[in-house]
Parts: C-alpha cells; sequence; structure tokens
C-alpha cells in the first residue's frame, strides 16, 4: 500500500485491514513515497521522513503492518516498479505482490510510470471508494475489495488543520501530536 500519506489517517489503516483480512495477506507494507512524482508539481508535500514518522506513529505496533522507508532510501522520483522488482529480488520464493489502490487511483494506472511491465508483475486491489466510479484499464489483474466507505481525505485533513479544527478523530492521537508539535499544514 503505498501513497504520499500526508497526513495517514484512519482511511488507510481501514484499507489495511480490510485487505488483509479478505485477501488473508501475510503482511500489509505501507510504503511511504519519497517524491510522489504524479503530486511533484501540483502541490507542495510535506518532507518524506516526516510523513514516514506519522505512517509509523499510525501503524504502531500492529504485527501484520510494516512500515517502509525504501523509496526515501532510494532517493529521487517514487516508482512503484521499483519498489515491486526490490520487493521480488528480496525474496528467496516467488510472491504474489498485491498492490492495494483507491479506485480513483485506478483509473489512471496506465499512466504510470513503466505500466505495461508492472502490470505483468502484480495484482491491483481495489478499493472503491464512495467518490469515485472509475474502472481499471484493460490488461490489469485486478480484485475489487469491497468494504465499508471510510470518507477521509489527506487533503480534507490539512484543510481542517488550516482552519483550527480538530482532527484527532480521524488520525489518532500519536499523529495529531506529531502534527501539532510540529506545527505542520498551518
Amino acid at each position: 500500500m503505498g501513497g504520499t500519506f500526508d497526513p495517514p489517517h484512519f482511511g488507510h489503516l481501514a484499507i489495511a485491514n480490510a485487505a488483509s483480512e479478505a485477501l488473508r495477506l501475510t503482511e500489509v507494507r505501507f510504503v511511504v513515497a519519497n517524491d510522489p512524482w504524479q503530486k511533484s508539481g501540483d502541490q507542495r508535500v510535506t518532507a518524506a521522513k516526516i510523513r514516514l514518522e506519522m505512517v509509523r506513529a499510525l501503524v504502531g505496533d500492529t504485527a501484520k503492518f510494516v512500515v517502509s522507508d525504501s523509496e526515501i532510501r532510494r532517493g529521487g522520483p517514487s516508482y512503484t516498479i521499483d519498489t515491486v522488482k526490490e520487493l521480488q529480488g528480496k525474496s528467496r520464493k516467488k510472491i504474489l505482490i498485491s498492490l492495494i489502490l483507491g479506485a480513483d487511483v485506478a483509473g489512471g494506472l496506465d499512466s504510470w510510470y513503466r505500466a505495461e511491465e508492472l502490470r505483468e508483475m502484480v495484482q491491483i486491489v481495489v478499493v472503491d471508494r464512495a467518490w469515485s466510479d472509475l474502472d481499471v484499464p484493460k490488461g490489469w489483474r485486478f480484485q475489487r475489495l469491497e468494504m465499508e466507505s471510510v470518507d477521509i481525505s489527506s487533503s480534507t485533513i490539512r484543510e481542517r488543520v488550516r482552519r483550527g479544527k480538530t482532527i484527532r478523530d480521524l488520525v489518532g492521537e500519536p499523529v495529531n501530536s506529531y502534527i501539532e508539535n510540529s506545527g505542520l499544514y498551518r
């Protein structure tokens, strides 16, 4: 489950939990993007190391969840294909990697860096989100994850912080404290 996580929130945890249970996953890896190349020019993105710390605060000590800094350590733009190749290279046996995505993101898969190659390497798990009706492009192996809609977005959380509204119920106390103590999103 890769992303910008700017900031991470309970919606991310709900999706990870639903995917883990429905697909009987051995682990869900939260991969924090270093430089989310599809967002770089559109919006200001919080520094990767700060976003990584917030994801660690959100996930806590949940055994099935792993927080990965692989894209941050690699540096430069974050391309999913590079992360998938790295994971497969580290595994002693053949593994199936499932990318957990919102339907709003899945519609644009063909625009991803080296999409044709990535298509052959992964299965897509599409989480239906209340505000999206996009479909997965042809040729991608995918499974739809049905779950109760969690209507939380990072952009809404950033806006709430800017307006001085509470976010504790959307991100939990550890992430809320991190945002408050760091003065983020003001």
